[in-house]
Formats: C-alpha cells, structure tokens, sequence
C-alpha cells in the first residue's frame, strides 16, 4: 500500500501535522496536534525508502514494542502508534527545550555542573533498568530535561528490553550504538547488561568535565575494540584541577569489565549527589594511562574477551540496593543498635553488591537556637560522624559504606526526606519500646515505616526483662503451691 505523504496541514490519523523538528538517520520528527488534547505532541515516522538502512525498520518496532511499557517523568508519554499496513508511526509527549548536544560549543562545563546533570541521569536510567530496559544508546542527543528538573530519556530504538524478543540481537550480526559511547560488552554482542548504560554516561561525563572524548570519535569497529584492552587518559591529566572524586567516579564507570563498575544506576547517582562521601581509591590517583604490559595482557587474554551468560536484569537490581540503617546514637540506644548492627550484617551477607548508608538525624529545636557544640565543647556533628563509623567498623564495608548526618526537628520526616532524595531501597531501622510520649506523639520508626517508599525493616532491642521477672517471681509462686 502506497503511503500517504507527511507534510504540514496534512491529517493522520485524527493527528494534526503542524511542523517538522528533526529528520534524522532512522526518523523524522513531527509537531502534531490533535483538538481533543491540550498535550504537547511528538509524531516520529521510519525511514524505510529504496536505499534506506534496513536497521530502521527494526529499531522502529524495538521502540513501537517498549514506549508503551515505560512510564514515569523520566520517559516522553506514549499516546499512539500507526501499523505498517497504513503508515507506522510513534505519537509521544514533546518535551520542550533542548537536548544536552546543544551544550557542546561550551564544553567543559563547571564540575559543580557536570555532577548535578550525571546525577539526574543517573536516577533516570535507575528508573528505566527498573522497568527491565537497559537503553543502550546513551549519548548527549538523547537525554533532555523537564522545566521541572528531570532527566528524561528519548530514543529507544536500539534499546532492550528484559521481557521482550530483542529483534536488533535476532536480526543483525554488527553491534549497533553510537561509537564514541559504545560499552565494550556491546561490542561482543551482548545487549543486556545495564551496566552498559553506566559506561555511556561515564563517556559523557569525562567528555563534558574535560571537552576530550575519552576514545576518540572511531567510527570502525577495530577502532572501537580497542577499548577492550586500552584505558582512557585520566581527565585530571588533562585538568590538573579536576577532582580526584569525580575521577574516581568516571573512571569506575568506564571500566573494560562490567563487573568493576558501579554495580546500579542507583548507587553510581548516590556518589553524585554526594561526592564527599565518595571512596577514594587507586583511581583517583592516576595521572598516566596504563602502561603497555597491561595493554598487551588484555590485547591477548581472549578468555576476557569472551561474551558471558548473565542473569536477567531484575535479578541483578536486586541484588546491589541501597541500604538506609537509621541509628539513634542515644545512650540509652545500645541494645538496640547492636540489634540494628546484627539484622544490617545478615542482609548485606547474601547482598555482596549491596551499598549501605549509616544516618542518623541531629534534632534540632523548634524554638531554642541550637548550638553546634556540646557541653564539653566538642562538635555535635563530627562526634556523631564519629560515632557511626565504629558502629559500622564491625561490618569492613570499605568502599560500599557512607557516613550522614543531618540536621532537622523532625527525624522521621528527614530520614523519609533522604531516602526519596537518594531512592533508598531498604530502610533498617530501630523502634525503642513503647512509652506514654510515644504512644501520645507516635514513633519515629511508625512514621517511617507507614509513609516510606520502599521496604522497612523494623528492629526491637533484645529484651530481657522477661526472665529477669521469672527469677524473682517462680519463689513466690513456689510458696504459693
């Protein structure tokens, strides 16, 4: 059947063409309109023309197979789709403003910048590997922002899904992505680790922090190859001034081997919203690429080069979460935060990729003005960073471990706040017994667990009143009898 000619003025569909925005390689890109919505909308139409490249066709049912599965603020709406039989098309939300590739003249940007954009990213593919997509085609063109803040993700032609036939894996033997963001695991064929996603953004990162692709712009795949086996620059190389944090994050997330980056969007987002809690390794140190011996060990180590079998996607989001152990350092809290240290230890022992973050929330005041330090004169704030850390000593987490405190009048409504603010999936947290104050007011621990987004775990200390009162009471009973 022939299909009908797009141009503006022209209806489809009950969908009013107004403008063309973009034709790119695969697609064009349409402003429509349609009477009965106020909703901004995005029309895009595949190339499939003599000559056109067959890979467009495919990409376009990938995409007309997982738009309507995604949702949330960090994917365009879907709204409708036209079949091949008439004329194939993807109706979305448009998302106003540009797209990060018009930033490119300006390069490098602040770091201050840069860390805010990776951290927003960051959470947006959280979000998208959370919904058994891993987009693999990560790169300046395809990330845009909400007046309101968010990332959001367009373009999911190349992308995989973990419950859907991947058609781009069945149907062509050349890896297909943008090369200068291609992970190396993609170049073997493998198309459903989301930790692929993490070297695209570190590739994005070092590009943006430093104005220097970390692999050049190679466009053939030896020249992509060579990333199996040779290391980037190390950006502060680059920029003496560049912070040994952000290298250490950039350069974790473009490791050759998946298993040496972060192990979760979530927890590469976690170091980006907090960058002085970031472990500092080796990494951070590098001001040389690495040297030949290693290039040559890798170049022929053929086994590392090797596809492996992975598990499924949500298998391995489960098992590297973010834990919160909320820890109430009052002296009267002892018990408890040993039950607290005890219930943490057997959860992060069958959770070996797991992160946890140690809170606890200094209580201000609502009418006094608090002061910093305390009756001996030392700071309240180090003293608790202080004393988390030897609450956490016993568990040797090195670098999966994070140290905060917070201010606030409200516990509950803090630590609620930073586990939205960090997508916090696991919360470990200690109830006190009860008491008529608690019972009047209601706990911390009740509040957290009925208003938390996640799993809550709730801990009582060990009681031992029990059998202290059956030591005094069986002489009496005794008696008694």
């Amino acid at each position: 059947m022939a299909k009908p000619l797009l141009r503006p003025g022209a209806v489809l569909d009950g969908f009013h063409i107004d403008a063309l925005m973009h034709a790119g390689g695969m697609a064009t890109l349409w402003r429509v309109s349609r009477p009965d919505s106020p909703l901004p909308m995005l029309m895009k139409v595949p190339k499939f023309a003599e000559g056109e490249d067959p890979a467009a066709i495919v990409s376009f049912e990938m995409e007309q197979m997982i738009l309507p599965r995604l949702s949330g603020v960090h994917v365009p709406k879907f709204i409708a789709m036209g079949d091949f039989e008439a004329q194939p098309y993807i109706v979305m939300e448009y998302i106003p403003g540009d797209t990060l590739y018009r930033r490119l003249p300006k390069l490098p940007l602040p770091y201050d910048e840069i860390t805010d954009i990776g951290a927003r990213i960051a959470t947006a593919l959280d979000e998208l590997h959370r919904q058994h997509v891993v987009h693999l085609d990560i790169k300046p063109s395809n990330i845009k922002f909400r007046p309101s803040g968010e990332a959001v993700l367009i373009d999911y032609g190349l992308a995989h899904h973990d419950q859907l036939p991947d058609l781009m894996q069945a149907e062509f033997r050349l890896p297909y992505g943008t090369a200068p963001y291609m992970a190396p695991e993609q170049l073997l064929g493998n198309r459903g680790d989301p930790r692929s996603d993490l070297f695209a953004l570190g590739v994005l990162l070092y590009f943006f922090s430093t104005g220097v692709r970390p692999f050049g712009e190679s466009e053939t795949l030896r020249g992509m190859r060579r990333r199996l086996w040779r290391d980037p620059c190390p950006p502060r190389k680059l920029r003496p001034d560049y912070p040994p944090w952000l290298q250490e994050i950039v350069l974790r997330c473009l490791e050759v081997q998946p298993a040496w980056r972060y192990p979760r969007a979530s927890q590469l987002a976690f170091d980006l919203a907090h960058p002085r809690a970031v472990k500092l390794t080796a990494r951070s140190e590098r001001l040389r690429r690495d040297p030949y011996t290693s290039v040559l060990r890798r170049r022929f180590n053929t086994d590392a080069l090797q596809p492996t079998v992975r598990p499924a996607l949500s298998t391995r989001l489960a098992s590297a979460p973010i834990i919160l152990a909320a820890i109430d350092l009052d002296q009267n809290s002892t018990d408890l935060n040993e039950e607290l240290r005890l219930t943490t230890a057997r959860m992060l022992t069958t959770l070996p990729s797991a992160r946890l973050a140690c809170l606890n929330v200094l209580k201000q005041s609502l009418i006094a003005i608090d002061t910093t330090l305390d009756t001996e004169g030392h700071n309240k704030h180090i003293d608790r960073l202080v004393a988390l850390r030897h609450w956490a000593e016993p568990l040797k987490l090195d670098d999966r471990l994070t140290i905060h405190v917070v201010e606030a009048t409200d516990p509950a409504a803090a630590i609620l706040n930073f586990v939205r603010l960090n997508r916090i999936d696991h919360i470990v947290v200690g109830a006190r017994q009860t008491s008529l104050m608690r019972s009047l007011l209601g706990s911390v621990s009740a509040k957290v667990a009925a208003e938390a987004p996640c799993t809550v775990t709730v801990v009582r200390p060990a009681r031992h009143d029990e059998s202290e009162e059956e030591k005094t009471t069986a002489p009496e009973e005794q008696r008694a009898e």
